[in-house]
């Protein structure tokens, strides 16, 4: 990490990217408490303590998977989250997205600005060539992100997903480091 950006691995004007901590889990699970009318039915980040370690601990020693805090950069407080899962090396080079805002930051545009830092520290020195996100068709905001975002809508899986006690549709929307503007030849990413 680089001295100007403190305890980021990337900074926009109002956001910076970090990794997950364990003793994030009091200020993480208060702003899930505060959002669930937001989040769901889509949604369902861990909103105990307990659950909190159980999942950062997941991201932290989980080779295939990366999650990133999304916190302003003036308070440094936390406004979402984005995680690539399933993280897959070799010829693939890919990952599945998954994320939320926080209430207190919907509608403000630090998620798109921190998934764009995402999606840079992916196709950079994670080395990624893919990034794919499934999305309930009925879920308008995640679908308007990922579409601000770039991703293109690559087709439809129905009951692709158990979620909130039943298989549910999604939409497969996908980038690739080539689609990106400070995109780097796929060859060197090997």
């Amino acid at each position: 990490m680089s001295d100007d950006l403190g305890p980021y691995l990337a900074a926009g004007p109002r956001v910076g990217l970090r990794p997950f901590r364990l003793d994030d889990g009091e200020e993480f699970t208060a702003r899930a408490r505060e959002s669930r009318a937001l989040h769901e039915p889509w949604l369902f980040p861990p909103r105990t303590s307990e659950a909190y370690a159980a999942y950062a601990r997941q991201l932290l020693d989980d080779p295939a998977r990366a999650g990133f805090l999304v916190c302003e950069r003036d308070s440094g407080g936390i406004a979402g989250f984005v995680n690539i899962n399933n993280i897959v090396r070799g010829a693939f080079l890919s990952g599945a997205l998954g994320y939320g805002a926080f209430a207190h930051a919907a509608g403000r545009g630090l998620l798109s600005e921190g998934l764009g830092l995402v999606l840079a520290y992916a196709f950079g020195p994670l080395g990624l060539h893919r990034l794919e996100a499934n999305i309930q068709p009925l879920n308008t905001a995640s679908r308007a992100l990922v579409r601000r975002a770039g991703f293109r809508l690559e087709g439809f899986s129905p009951a692709m997903l158990f979620i909130d006690g039943a298989w549910r549709d999604h939409e497969r929307w996908a980038t690739t480091a080539d689609q990106r503007p400070d995109a780097r030849p796929g060859p060197s990413r090997a």
